[in-house]
């Protein structure tokens, strides 16, 4: 068995030298039959492969000038870009030619025309009142009567001491007649005569003095009515029935009887600043306000100002007279007079934050051929949110809004689109 095994694999052994030989013989026929190729070094190439080899070269050249240009156009773009942004935008806005009519509005005390406090003029009790807190009366009312028992008892004495002088005149006078007609006569001396004349003087001085004595009582008897003085009303009552009554003035503590104002025209005292103290004239019409009535408007006239600047506070002192028959004001009330300002051609008219507050003084900014000017000007009137300015601009100026605290004279600024006015 093994020895038929051995020869079965020498079997397959020749079968595939045989093959490897027919394979080799193949080969060898297959080259023999094709043709050589004889390479001849003296040869030129062919128009065709330059071509392709020039074209392939500009390629590349396209490209690479091309990468270039794009790199340096991308680098100019970023630096102009740069150089753009690092320039200011800003916005501006024109002066207006004049300042517009304004007004100014001032807080003011309303008092009234008339404003007294009332005395008595004689000693006593109050017998009777009137008039009460807010009673509108006229001139010549009653306002009290005062019982004086002790001076209607000093009148009937003055009487009695006029009634003693008048005697004494009489009985005087019909002796000095006498006397003169003796002297006549030469039945008397001279001296007795002149005696005689001179008592009879002397009498007609006491009745004098007596009479004015009875007159004086008497008016202070007529002040035991207490009268109102003028129209108006009461505005405060100090005494009741009962009250011990004493002639005084305000220096007397507690004496003061009633209160009486006039509301029928009011004054109102207004501070006005020096600033604008040229714009005050007397006999302008005005408007006044009040924030009790804030649907009413009140008209009021200067009458008068002081001519002259408090100096502590800086300011003129204007009287101002309103009407007031409706009574609608009180005494006393909160007001606002509302001053007009004149306008002016010689000025212009900024907004209050184009201003910059500089050492060297006011400037504001001005753009001139795409760089910044800082130019000095004169303010006038501040009028809030505008300001007057009387000199340094003209309407053709563009000036900057909400300038920088930085801005600096000759920086380059760009102007923003749509924001000029």
């Amino acid at each position: 068995m093994q020895h038929t095994d051995e020869m079965h694999d020498e079997g397959m052994r020749d079968a595939r030298e045989s093959e490897l030989f027919e394979e080799k013989d193949q080969s060898a026929h297959k080259d023999h039959s094709a043709p050589s190729v004889v390479l001849d070094p003296n040869s030129k190439l062919g128009r065709g492969p330059i071509i392709g080899a020039i074209v392939v070269a500009l390629l590349l050249g396209g490209l690479v000038v091309t990468g270039i240009h794009s790199r340096v156009h991308a680098e100019e773009k970023l630096t102009s870009s740069t150089k753009q942004d690092a320039i200011l935008s800003v916005a501006v806005t024109t002066p207006s030619r004049g300042a517009n009519a304004l007004e100014i509005t001032l807080p003011a005390n309303t008092q009234a025309f008339i404003d007294t406090p009332i005395y008595a003029r004689t000693n006593g009790y109050l017998k009777h009142w009137y008039a009460d807190i807010g009673t509108h009366v006229h001139q010549g009312q009653v306002l009290a009567e005062i019982e004086t028992p002790e001076l209607d008892q000093q009148v009937q004495q003055a009487q009695s001491d006029l009634a003693t002088a008048q005697a004494n005149q009489q009985i005087a006078q019909i002796t000095a007649e006498r006397w003169k007609k003796l002297l006549a006569k030469n039945a008397v001396s001279k001296q007795e005569a002149d005696q005689a004349t001179s008592d009879f003087s002397a009498r007609q001085s006491a009745l004098s003095s007596a009479e004015a004595n009875v007159r004086r009582l008497q008016q202070l008897q007529g002040f035991e009515r207490v009268y109102a003085p003028f129209d108006g009303v009461i505005t405060a009552r100090n005494v009741d029935i009962g009250s011990l009554i004493q002639a005084g003035d305000s220096n007397s503590p507690r004496a003061e009887l009633f209160h009486m104002a006039s509301t029928d025209k009011l004054r109102l005292f207004v501070p006005v600043p020096e600033v604008y103290a040229n714009a005050v004239h007397n006999g302008d019409h005005i408007v006044v306000t009040s924030d009790a009535a804030p649907n009413e408007k009140f008209t009021g006239t200067i009458v008068r100002n002081s001519d002259a600047i408090d100096i502590s506070s800086r300011t003129l002192n204007v009287e101002v007279d309103v009407l007031n028959q409706n009574h609608k004001l009180l005494p006393g009330q909160y007001a606002f007079v509302h001053l007009p300002l004149p306008s002016s051609n010689a000025s212009m008219t900024l907004p209050s934050n184009v201003l910059l507050f500089r050492a060297e003084g006011l400037r504001v900014g001005v753009v001139r051929d795409g760089r910044v000017q800082l130019v000095p000007v004169q303010v006038g009137h501040d009028y809030g949110a505008t300001v007057e300015v009387t000199s340094g601009v003209t309407p053709q100026d563009q000036v900057i809004l909400n300038p920088s605290d930085s801005l600096a004279q000759g920086e380059r600024v760009q102007v923003e689109q749509g924001d000029a006015q």
